[in-house]
């Protein structure tokens, strides 16, 4: 069975989205190497008029999704467990790490919220992990679980092809990726650097590290503090020569 992401959301014609062209379109369409499913939250609704929201406990504006409602969709998966998410602002960020161990597992299950959210009682007793792909709030969950979807599934074996261009890839070793050029050689007055068309690997190899660590220290200075933090352990854990 091929991984599996299935997105629980009050609009299932959102997608595929970007999830459906290119190499992870073409995975999914033509490979059968992941597949994607939609589950309208609607439709589990028990009220006449279809309404799967009220208002907040103990006052304030908009409104938030029915526990009840998103434990009837959930309970519907069949097959085996998978990793439960809920898009959130105020969730865990969404790091490399984490989508690594998902991307691992059978697929993962994507609950999308809207309005002021869902009832906290629903995520607590079906054990869902709230994420965040950044520090800006968006008016649903269905983008984000794009984000976290595709992360995952570009690493599925044989969605992106060549494996070998996943290892110096930004926060491998938790660093930044190094940058890239091609032709032409020259664009508006810049050049290619030199050392990238010299045939070189070796020295092609050292100068793109040593171009992940700058931008790194530069950008990311949380990242770089791990990168060495890292360094350290590994060193101690090397057997002596």
């Amino acid at each position: 069975m091929p991984f599996t992401a299935t997105v629980l959301t009050m609009f299932p014609e959102a997608f595929p989205g970007p999830l459906g062209v290119s190499l992870i379109g073409t995975a999914w369409r033509e490979k059968g190497l992941w597949d994607l499913q939609t589950l309208d939250i609607r439709a589990f609704s028990e009220d006449k008029r279809g309404f799967l929201d009220d208002t907040p406990a103990g006052g304030g504006p908009g409104q938030v999704l029915k526990a009840d409602v998103v434990a009837r969709a959930l309970d519907s998966l069949e097959g085996p467990p998978r990793p439960l998410l809920y898009m959130s602002a105020r969730g865990r960020p969404l790091t490399q790490a984490r989508v690594t161990e998902w991307a691992k597992a059978d697929g993962i299950v994507v609950l999308c919220g809207r309005f002021e959210g869902v009832d906290q009682r629903v995520l607590d007793a079906r054990g869902f992990e709230e994420v965040s792909v950044g520090d800006a709030v968006l008016a649903g969950g269905e983008a984000a679980a794009m984000v976290a979807i595709e992360a995952c599934v570009r690493l599925v074996p044989g969605v992106l092809g060549a494996a070998e261009s996943l290892s110096t890839e930004s926060f491998e070793d938790d660093l930044l990726e190094h940058p890239q050029y091609t032709r032409p050689r020259t664009f508006e007055g810049h050049d290619i650097p030199e050392i990238l068309l010299s045939g070189d690997h070796k020295k092609i190899a050292k100068w793109r590290q040593e171009q992940r660590e700058a931008t790194t220290r530069e950008r990311r200075p949380d990242l770089w503090e791990r990168h060495l933090a890292n360094l350290q352990v590994k060193s101690k854990q090397a057997p002596e020569k």
